[in-house]
């Protein structure tokens, strides 16, 4: 009998939520997904990564005259050379993160995106393999825009409210990134008497709404579930476009006999339907601001990741 994660494969295109080389080669995804946190955590948990973490001082060394300039330089360079090592792995696509301190900012979120990229091509990676994480703020959401109209292809994660989606499908992007875990981390917190199982979880529920909406109005803009937090929130949510997942459930899932049913269906009859008019800038924030959770939990996720990408910079700054 197959396992699950094999049976996943065929309905779903998984990506590895990791920047664990070993654990890229084992599970042989079609794209990967990075962000500080994850690229932290890698490189102080193995020596593995120290010759990309030398590369990337040096170069930074090259350019930079203060410590600080060049720490903040060499964490993007290190964020470049890990996906460069695992596009030498996938097949498909990496995603990387930009500094989450620029989430309100459309031109230098612009401009440090085009950086990212430049690093990727001066490692000879063309831009059909990298997608640039962006949050989904509408200061997100517009400068993936203006990208993807230059042929920058992006991801808009901490995406947590259906306004995020409708403006991200809206502005043209490749890719979103709903995070199913922390939407049911903020209602466990919220509502600690309560009990959710696979059958109540907000979290599904909001990714089913986001996928059903793009397949009635057609929208080209891939759904990609991430941030989960047990395999009945993955299983329930098989069919989707792509589903990124974390080395512990995808070995929870390799572990685990049996097929998998597909849970998330387009439906025929519902395609090709006029799209809605596009939300504007006030529209946006009228209806992103009626949901606390992902108001909560995106300004949170910003933080969390801000902190992290200067956890990674203090550590790089140390070894300059």
């Amino acid at each position: 009998m197959t396992n699950k994660l094999n049976s996943l494969k065929k309905i779903t295109t998984i990506v590895t939520d990791s920047s664990n080389i070993q654990d890229i080669k084992h599970f042989k995804p079609q794209d990967a997904t990075t962000n500080p946190s994850l690229i932290l955590n890698a490189i102080q948990k193995t020596t593995e990564y120290q010759h990309h973490i030398n590369n990337a001082i040096q170069i930074a060394k090259l350019k930079y005259k203060t410590k600080n300039e060049q720490a903040k330089h060499a964490a993007e360079q290190l964020a470049v050379n890990i996906g460069t090592e695992i596009l030498k792995i996938i097949p498909g696509k990496i995603s990387t993160e930009i500094d989450s301190h620029l989430s309100y900012n459309i031109e230098k979120s612009i401009n440090k995106s085009k950086e990212i990229i430049k690093l990727y091509n001066k490692a000879n990676i063309n831009n059909n393999r990298i997608l640039i994480k962006l949050a989904a703020t509408w200061q997100g959401i517009k400068a993936a825009e203006i990208l993807e109209k230059e042929g920058i292809h992006c991801n808009l994660t901490l995406l947590f409210s259906f306004a995020q989606a409708k403006a991200c499908a809206e502005a043209g992007v490749y890719l979103i990134s709903p995070f199913v875990g922390r939407i049911l981390d903020w209602y466990k917190n919220t509502y600690p008497k309560k009990i959710f199982t696979k059958k109540n979880d907000p979290g599904v529920k909001s990714l089913t709404k986001i996928y059903q909406y793009y397949k009635k109005y057609n929208y080209e803009t891939i759904i990609m579930g991430a941030s989960f937090r047990n395999i009945e929130e993955i299983l329930s949510l098989a069919g989707c476009d792509k589903l990124t997942i974390s080395p512990h459930l995808l070995k929870e899932l390799e572990n685990t006999k049996g097929k998998v049913e597909k849970k998330l269906h387009i439906e025929k009859n519902l395609i090709q339907q006029k799209k809605p008019e596009k939300l504007n800038e006030e529209e946006f924030l009228w209806q992103h601001h009626q949901d606390t959770m992902a108001i909560n939990s995106l300004s949170q996720g910003i933080i969390n990741f801000a902190n992290d990408q200067k956890k990674l910079q203090y550590i790089l700054f140390k070894m300059i």
